[in-house]
């Protein structure tokens, strides 16, 4: 069964890393510590230790209140909304603002069909002379 990578959210005490870097949940860094030391902090402050880099040697960790992490998967879950999905196609489309309206009704037929196909319409209009 392949690892699955983690949401962003609460580590609580399961850390895998003997040493990491800590930063305060001002955003300060507290330097490379034990894990030990970084659970013991955690306690103390009543925070939650939570994965920000992975691949960074040695890993990022930061400490975080409930309503930190809370805002922050909301910030990525926008982010997740307005990038693209693979698989999506987006139709750009532009015309002078002197158009026929013979050509202005076919260019509209055209926006509509890729939108009854979910595509993603983008409309150009260039001001004429």
């Amino acid at each position: 069964q392949p690892k699955r990578k983690a949401a962003f959210g609460s580590v609580g005490r399961r850390i895998p890393y003997r040493i990491l870097h800590l930063i305060n949940q001002d955003g300060e860094s507290l330097g490379n510590m034990h894990r030990a030391e970084a659970l013991k902090l955690m306690d103390q402050h009543g925070l939650k230790l939570v994965l920000l880099r992975e691949n960074a040697e040695p890993p990022v960790y930061r400490l975080m209140t409930g309503q930190q992490i809370h805002e922050e998967q909301l910030k990525r879950a926008e982010k997740k909304k307005a990038s693209p999905k693979p698989g999506t196609y987006i139709k750009e489309l532009s015309f002078s603002s002197a158009i026929a309206k013979n050509d202005l009704e076919t260019k509209t037929k055209q926006i509509a069909e890729w939108i009854e196909k979910k595509y993603h319409v983008k409309v150009t209009i260039r001001q004429a002379k």
